[in-house]
């Protein structure tokens, strides 16, 4: 395998940074992130990033929101009946939760109001609206997984992460 390219199985290390320095999520002490080319398992940009790469090469890029997490959307808040909300929860503005689909699939949302009648959530990514800035490096191309799924999650899926990336 000389190239990366879709179909085969990718390890990575890699660094995501804001704006403003900030470290938004490291592979640093941990294993390489293993993905495979063109399953829709990262974001557009970071997988577009590492085509064409080979074992050893290491790459810096910025991606804009529309190649990451998209722009926030006003359309991604959800109200709820303060009555359908659980007692034990006792939610407060600025309080992440996890919602779950009929799926079963968690959903991170931020809670932005609370009132006697109704609890509204925001379910913009985390990241959504920011400019991010990965250093990589590939550290093996393969055709076949070479680590077990651990539930964990990718660049395009950061729902459990509390807003990072694995």
């Amino acid at each position: 395998m000389d190239k990366v390219k879709n179909g085969l199985f990718v390890q990575v290390a890699y660094k995501g940074t804001l704006a403003d320095g900030e470290v938004f999520d490291s592979s640093e002490g941990r294993a390489p992130l293993e993905i495979q080319m063109g399953a829709g398992q990262l974001i557009p940009g970071f997988e577009a990033a590492l085509m064409d790469l080979s074992v050893g090469d290491k790459k810096t890029f910025t991606l804009a929101p529309e190649e990451a997490y998209g722009e926030r959307s006003d359309e991604h808040s959800m109200d709820f009946p303060a009555a359908d909300v659980p007692p034990e929860m006792n939610p407060e503005v600025g309080q992440s939760i996890a919602l779950s689909t009929p799926e079963g699939q968690q959903i991170p949302a931020l809670i932005t109001h609370v009132d006697d009648e109704k609890v509204t959530v925001d379910l913009n990514h985390p990241l959504a609206g920011k400019t991010l800035t990965f250093e990589i490096e590939v550290m093996g191309i393969t055709e076949e997984a070479t680590q077990q799924a651990e539930g964990g999650c990718a660049p395009s899926d950061c729902s459990g992460c509390g807003g990072g990336c694995h």
